[in-house]
C-alpha cells in the first residue's frame, strides 16, 4: 500500500486561550492533556497508520520551537516548510503538495491536520482515515465531517449530498457558522456535519484542482516552491515569490468549488480547543464540575476552569468562570464570553504590551528558559531542564556561554570531552563548540547562563 504523508498545519498564533498561548508560543507546541504538545500529539496519533516521515508548514518565528518537538519524538528530517508570510491555508497545503509530489511524485496521498486539534477517541480517528485511502486513490478530495455532538454555532458545517458507499457521501455544500436555531436544525436532520479542517488527497490532484479554480494561487507557489533552499531541517521557498500569492483557505479556493469533494463522518472526540469553554470542555473535572491546574483551593465554585502557573489561588462562590494566571497577567472571563478573549490580546498589540507577544518564561521541549538580565554583549537566563531532559546538540557562531549549576546534576558534552557538572560547579563553552545539557539527577535541573558576545537571537543555534 502507498505511505500517506502527513501534513501539519502549524502556523497558527491560538490567541483565544490567552495569556496560556502567545504569539511566540501559540497553542499548538503547548501540552494541554498529556506531557506532549499538541503538534506532538498530532503526528504520535498516527501511529497505526503506514505514513513517511511528516510535512510540518510553520512561520519563521516558531522554526526553532518547531524543529526541537519533532526532534524529540524522532520526526525531525530536514521536513519543515517555512511560510515567510502567513497566507492562510490553500498556499501552505500548495507547498506540501509541491514537496511531496516532487519526493514521492503526484499520486502520493497527503493526509492534511491542523497542529491544535484533540482526538480523544483514537481508534475512531484511524478508522475514518482508513475508510478515505480509497476514495484519495480514485482522484477525489476527502474532507472528514465531524458528527456533531450538540448545535454547535462557532463552527463551519458541511452539508451531505448523495451517499457514496457505508462511510462516504458527495459534498453537497459547506454552509457559515449558523446561528443556534439553524444549528439546532441541522443537529436535527443529521445530515450536517462539523467542518474539521482536515483533508485527504493525491498531492497531484489537489494542485491540478487548485490549478483550475485558482490558478492564482498555483503559480504563486510553483514560483515560489522552485527556488528553494534547505537551511539546517527547514526548506525555504523564494519570499518574493510567496509574497504575490493571495491569502485564501483551502476551503474556498478548492474544496467548496471542485466537483470531486466527498465527506466521510467522523465521531472521535474531536475538538479545535478554540477557546477556554472547548478547552474545559474536554478536560477532567472534579466533583465540583471544575478543572484544576495548579496551586488552586475552591469553596462552593462550580463549573469553572482555574489554572494557576505561579500563585496561590482562592474562589469562592464562583459559577462558570474561567480564571487563569501566569508569572505576567491574570484572565478572569465568563464562560459565555471567552470568544472575546482575542479583543484582549488586540488591546495589547494596539499598546505594544509585550504580554500579547511572549511568556517571561520561554518554553522548550526539554524544559524552559527565564531571561533576568541582558546588555550589549551579555546575557543571563535561568534554564530548567526537566528529569531526563536534554538539550539538542548545537553550537553559536557569535556567542560563548557559561553555566553555572545551582541544583541537580548535568551532564555536559563540549567538543570530545564529556563530564559531570553538580551544584555550584561550573563550565565554560567557547565560541563554535559543539555542545549539549542532558539533565541526569533525580531532579529538575537549575542552570544559570551567562552568554557573552555580539548576537543573542534564536538564529544563532545551529542544531547538529
Amino acid at each position: 500500500m502507498k505511505k500517506i504523508i502527513p501534513v501539519i498545519m502549524a502556523g497558527g498564533t491560538g490567541s483565544r486561550l490567552w495569556p496560556l498561548s502567545r504569539e511566540l508560543y501559540p497553542k499548538q507546541f503547548i501540552s494541554l492533556n498529556n506531557q506532549y504538545s499538541m503538534l506532538q500529539n498530532t503526528i504520535l496519533r498516527l501511529k497505526g497508520l503506514y505514513v513517511e516521515k511528516p510535512i510540518v508548514i510553520c512561520n519563521e518565528a516558531h522554526r526553532f520551537l518547531a524543529a526541537e518537538q519533532l526532534l524529540s519524538i524522532d520526526a525531525l528530517d530536514r521536513n519543515i516548510i517555512l511560510e515567510p508570510v502567513g497566507k492562510n491555508t490553500a498556499p501552505a497545503i500548495a507547498l506540501a503538495a509541491l514537496s511531496a509530489a516532487k519526493e514521492y511524485g503526484n499520486d502520493s496521498i497527503l493526509l492534511v491536520l491542523a497542529a491544535d486539534h484533540v482526538i480523544e477517541n483514537n481508534k475512531a480517528f484511524l478508522d475514518a482515515i482508513k475508510l478515505a485511502i480509497s476514495h484519495a486513490k480514485n482522484d477525489e478530495l476527502v474532507t472528514f465531517g465531524i458528527i456533531p455532538s450538540h448545535p454547535e454555532t462557532g463552527y463551519g458545517y458541511v452539508h451531505r449530498g448523495n451517499q457514496l458507499s457505508d462511510s462516504a457521501y458527495k459534498v453537497d455544500k459547506f454552509v457559515e457558522k449558523p446561528d443556534y436555531s439553524t444549528a439546532c436544525e441541522y443537529l436535527k436532520s443529521g445530515e450536517f456535519y462539523w467542518n474539521s479542517g482536515m483533508f485527504m488527497f493525491k498531492a497531484g490532484e489537489y494542485l491540478k484542482e487548485l490549478e483550475t479554480y485558482r490558478s492564482d494561487i498555483y503559480e504563486a507557489c510553483s514560483a515560489a516552491f522552485s527556488n528553494t533552499l534547505f537551511d539546517l531541517n527547514f526548506v525555504r521557498v523564494d519570499k518574493d515569490s510567496f509574497d504575490l500569492c493571495p491569502s485564501e483557505s483551502i476551503d474556498y479556493a478548492v474544496i467548496e468549488k471542485t466537483n470531486k469533494a466527498v465527506v466521510i463522518p467522523m465521531d472521535a472526540g474531536w475538538s479545535d480547543v478554540g477557546s477556554w469553554t472547548s478547552l474545559w470542555d474536554i478536560s477532567d473535572k472534579n466533583e465540583n464540575n471544575n478543572v484544576i491546574k495548579g496551586d488552586v483551593f475552591q469553596i462552593r465554585s462550580t463549573n469553572n476552569y482555574i489554572s494557576s502557573e505561579s500563585l496561590f489561588i482562592a474562589t469562592v462562590g464562583i459559577d462558570n468562570l474561567v480564571v487563569v494566571q501566569t508569572k505576567d497577567s491574570i484572565l478572569i472571563a465568563d464562560k459565555n464570553n471567552v470568544q472575546d478573549v482575542k479583543q484582549v490580546v488586540s488591546y495589547l498589540k494596539d499598546n505594544n504590551r509585550k504580554e500579547y507577544r511572549f511568556h517571561q518564561d520561554n518554553y522548550r521541549p526539554w524544559g524552559k528558559i527565564k531571561s533576568i538580565d541582558h546588555g550589549e554583549r551579555y546575557q543571563v537566563n535561568r534554564i530548567t531542564v526537566k528529569l531526563g531532559g536534554k538539550i539538542a546538540a548545537q553550537r553559536h557562531r557569535h556567542r560563548a556561554e557559561h553555566w553555572i549549576v545551582v541544583s541537580g546534576t548535568a551532564k555536559v558534552v563540549s567538543g570530545d570531552k564529556t563530564y559531570i557538572l553538580s551544584e555550584n560547579e561550573s563550565t565554560y563553552i567557547p565560541i563554535g563548540e559543539p555542545h549539549t545539557l542532558i539533565n541526569i539527577g533525580e531532579r529538575d535541573l537549575e542552570v544559570i547562563e551567562i552568554q557573552s558576545g555580539t548576537y543573542f537571537g534564536d538564529d544563532d543555534i545551529i542544531h547538529i
